[in-house]
């Protein structure tokens, strides 16, 4: 069926009327911006604006929009084989291609992939491997999974309980039973008088004493994004992950690293936790993995339990699925995203990007309604306060977000604001021009909300 052009009006129309979005509410979709194309960092709506994507639309396209190679190579797959069953007794080329391309980026220690649809769905698949994994070494009880504040996880049930951010929480609960949530390692809103380094380690000793008050014989995992994205962009203190590790170790807790956003090069190593020489039990992959061509996701394991789902006599075996696990067409572009990733060396851009970005960032450290700037690669943070001395926030009526959005709409860029934290996270692929565009529209639209709310 061939669809009639629309007016912008009508699409609005339309939009309101028979769609629902994520996160969703009518007020806040009053005036929405309706993307018509992209290419390379540059979005453009239907009215014909261009916008810096300074977000990678949603923490996703590492390698840039409008890449022909992709497009072919989805093309190329769907005139293949659109579709298959990767069902126990079946496969397909590029899924079985991609999952050995993977062994060759992921950390050393891991062994075999199982893919998803998203990140949602990743660590769901994670959260019952853990409980299939302490089953088939009898110890059933481990089943608690301890997550921090402010981290994201996704939305659904499980992974909605263990994200640490309360608004997700409010109208779906109660959450499911048996999610722990700690501190984060969140350093300019911590209670501490300890440098950087002693406090990493205090944060991660949070863990210790929440595994002790639980019991570690009911402990399954702990799951952490390497650097919190979603809940404001939270890098950790170095000495943090490294403990984490020991932790784990010591009460025989499996650890989950949600790279969901940090995988594939967006913090300069192509997976975060190699800035810290530490390894997981399980990844958590999907957005950057496809660059958002496709829908796509996963966990890679360990020996330990790849082993386990191996060993398992047939009666106990991992009865877990998805219809879309392994997609050719979602691997096929899988393939050559991730060949695009490797051959231009996307991680090594990210590093060398970052301190300039970061440099820009800086500058606005001394704007009176600028609390803290962060960040790690191509992934940063701008929190904005009322007051400096005291850190707090400000009024909601004052609606900041709201404010921020406008100033950059006006100016030409897409981001996103958490709160009173502006996010940052452009394509790796982002041209040094249109990096330093994005970084002064902040300024600009901080300036412009300052002298709106004085």
């Amino acid at each position: 069926m061939v669809m009639a052009p629309a007016s912008p009006s009508e699409l609005i129309q339309q939009d309101r009327e028979h769609l629902l979005h994520p996160l969703y509410h009518p007020d806040d979709h009053e005036s929405p911006i309706i993307f018509a194309s992209a290419k390379g960092s540059i979005l453009k709506d239907v009215e014909g604006n261009e916008y810096i994507d300074a977000l990678s639309s949603l923490w996703n396209v590492a390698v840039g929009h409008g890449r022909e190679e992709l497009a072919r190579a989805g093309y190329e797959q769907l005139q293949t084989l659109a579709y298959a069953s990767n069902y126990t007794g079946f496969a397909n080329i590029p899924a079985i291609q991609l999952a050995n391309e993977l062994m060759k980026v992921v950390y050393p220690n891991l062994r075999a992939v199982y893919f998803t649809s998203g990140g949602a769905e990743s660590n769901e698949s994670a959260f019952k491997t853990v409980r299939f994994f302490w089953k088939a070494k009898g110890q059933p009880d481990k089943i608690k999974i301890i997550s921090r504040r402010w981290g994201y996880h996704g939305v659904t049930i499980a992974a909605m309980s263990a994200t640490g951010i309360p608004a997700y929480h409010k109208m779906f609960g109660p959450m499911a039973p048996g999610h722990v949530h700690i501190e984060p390692p969140y350093y300019y809103r911590a209670d501490t008088t300890k440098n950087w380094d002693e406090y990493g380690v205090d944060a991660a000793n949070e863990l210790e004493k929440a595994i002790l008050e639980q019991g570690a014989d009911t402990v399954a995992a702990f799951i952490a994004e390497p650097v919190q994205g979603a809940g404001g962009v939270i890098p950790p203190p170095p000495t943090y992950f490294p403990r984490i590790r020991e932790i784990c170790d010591k009460y025989d807790v499996l650890f989950i690293a949600d790279e969901v956003i940090t995988g594939f090069g967006r913090t300069g190593k192509m997976f975060a936790l190699d800035h810290w020489g530490v390894q997981p039990d399980i990844l958590s992959f999907a957005k950057a993995i496809t660059s958002g061509y496709q829908p796509l996701g996963g966990i890679v394991v360990n020996e330990r339990i790849h082993r386990s789902i191996l060993d398992v006599p047939p009666s106990d075996k991992w009865m877990h699925a998805y219809t879309y696990s392994g997609h050719p067409v979602c691997t096929a572009v899988g393939l050559a995203n991730l060949k695009i990733i490797v051959d231009e060396d996307l991680p090594g851009r990210a590093a060398r990007l970052a301190p300039r970005m970061m440099a820009g960032l800086e500058k606005l450290r001394d704007h009176p309604l600028v609390g803290d700037v962060r960040g790690l690669g191509l992934m940063a943070a701008v929190e904005l306060v009322s007051d400096k001395a005291t850190k707090a926030g400000f009024e909601p009526s004052l609606k900041i977000a709201d404010r921020l959005m406008a100033e950059f709409r006006t100016r030409g860029l897409y981001t996103r604001v958490r709160g009173e934290v502006i996010c940052l996270a452009p394509p790796l692929t982002i041209p040094e021009e249109q990096l330093d565009r994005a970084i002064e529209i902040v300024g600009e639209s901080i300036d412009a909300v300052a002298k709106a709310i004085r």
